[in-house]
């Protein structure tokens, strides 16, 4: 079986290598001998972390998918233009094709998917999701006997590495974001990982699996932790809470709701305590439940652990021409983000004086949203003082207009940050 591999960078040199060291068992697994025969570069001359000798290298990544002698294509460069026509060429040619780009997948996988089914040939993107974490898998197989209610991970190690520096250590978001960047957790631009954009890609592909609908990206309400402070962080605890950054998918009374933000879990739950660059997937199936899935997020060996994977699937034929299983995609309806009922958790920064609290709770009675913790800390001279409350389970649209009700009063310092809690019962 000969591959051809569009870019040799991390993943593909990972790829290479775990090839190599476990060649013996992945021959006994699928009768098959595979080799890398050739390979796409930006440069033949840069150093790798990998072997080349016995890979054709070539600067033109065309060469690979019109190449008649190579079976099955990986696209490992990533992006979403060049790395896209290069799928879409390797299908039309009748190549299987494995990915690990998970925001090709998540814009453009519905059409890729049904160029595949058409061509009679297999898309797979196992290591576009939670790096060497095999939950695709566990979604479509494992857990196929289930209707599955609720996916929330952490998925995004970049994002969580921030999030326990600033718990445990009390430093704040831009200095954990400069190490982070500095150990190569982080990119230059880093927009992606700490906005939320590449939890988002991920959780759009987690709930096209785990419901049977299209990949809708662009139905993702998606908030970042550049705005966590040491304060929240320092409440979260208090309260006995973890704050993490999550994506959280569900289906609720027939429609589904899609979300990347902060989030405070209790402590107790296994999810609160995945730490470091690690991921995590909690998924919760009706007949099941609660199920948690935990591994290394990223990383040479371990999304090559995932690429190999699916490689093997396709070798063995363990795949449907259906894609995973998808013989259709349900029109399932999205909820409004308005309807979404979430507990949470607020932060203001009000005066320090009589009947403040008072006025505060009586626009949330107004509202029908009951207090179910109140922490007040005053930290100036100036009589402010930082007053953390959570509420009981409201409506997200209902919690906004009391917030903005309580913004208006003169006694309120600065713009009051809301957070979601989650119980993930």
């Amino acid at each position: 079986m000969n591959i051809g591999i569009l870019g040799l960078g991390t993943v593909g040199g990972g790829v290479v290598n775990v090839l190599a060291k476990n060649q013996t068992e992945i021959k006994r697994r699928t009768n098959t001998q595979i080799q890398v025969t050739h390979a796409a570069v930006r440069d033949i001359n840069q150093s790798r972390i990998c072997s080349t000798a016995g890979i054709q290298l070539t600067q033109d990544p065309s060469e690979i998918v019109n190449n008649n002698s190579i079976d099955i294509v990986l696209e490992l460069m990533g992006g979403t233009g060049l790395a896209k026509e290069l799928v879409e060429t390797a299908i039309k040619n009748g190549k299987h094709v494995i990915t690990a780009n998970k925001a090709l997948i998540a814009t453009h996988g519905n059409e890729l998917l049904a160029l595949a089914k058409a061509n009679n040939t297999h898309l797979l993107f196992e290591a576009a999701v939670a790096g060497g974490i095999p939950i695709l898998k566990s979604l479509e197989q494992g857990l196929s006997a289930n209707q599955i209610e609720m996916v929330a991970g952490i998925i995004n190690g970049t994002g969580n590495f921030i999030l326990t520096e600033m718990r445990d250590k009390g430093r704040d978001f831009d200095s954990v974001l400069k190490e982070a960047q500095e150990l190569g957790y982080a990119e230059a631009d880093p927009t992606f990982d700490v906005e939320g954009i590449d939890a988002a890609h991920k959780l759009a592909i987690l709930a096209a699996i785990a419901f049977g609908c299209e990949l809708q990206f662009n139905k993702v309400s998606t908030e970042g932790i550049s705005e966590i402070s040491g304060e929240d962080v320092a409440f979260a605890t208090e309260l006995g809470y973890s704050i993490k950054h999550l994506g959280i998918a569900k289906k609720v009374k027939g429609e589904i709701q899609m979300r990347v933000h902060p989030t405070l879990i209790p402590k107790t739950r296994l999810l609160a305590n995945v730490d470091g660059v690690m991921n995590a997937v909690l998924v919760k199936g009706n007949a099941v439940g609660p199920t948690l899935y935990y591994g290394a997020g990223a990383g040479d060996e371990a999304t090559a652990s995932a690429v190999i994977a699916d490689l093997i699937d396709v070798i063995k034929g363990t795949v449907s021409n259906d894609v995973l299983g998808w013989k259709s995609f349900e029109a399932i309806p999205y909820q409004n983000h308005n309807d979404i009922e979430s507990i949470f958790y607020l932060r203001l920064l009000a005066t320090d004086k009589p009947g403040v609290l008072a006025d505060i709770t009586a626009i949330f009675a107004n509202h029908n949203i009951s207090v179910e913790a109140v922490v007040q800390k005053q930290i100036d001279e100036q009589d402010n003082a930082h007053i953390a409350i959570i509420t009981n389970q409201v409506k997200t649209g209902d919690i906004q207009v009391a917030v903005t009700e309580i913004q208006s009063h003169d006694f309120i310092q600065e713009e009051i940050k809301i957070i979601h809690v989650e119980t993930l019962d």
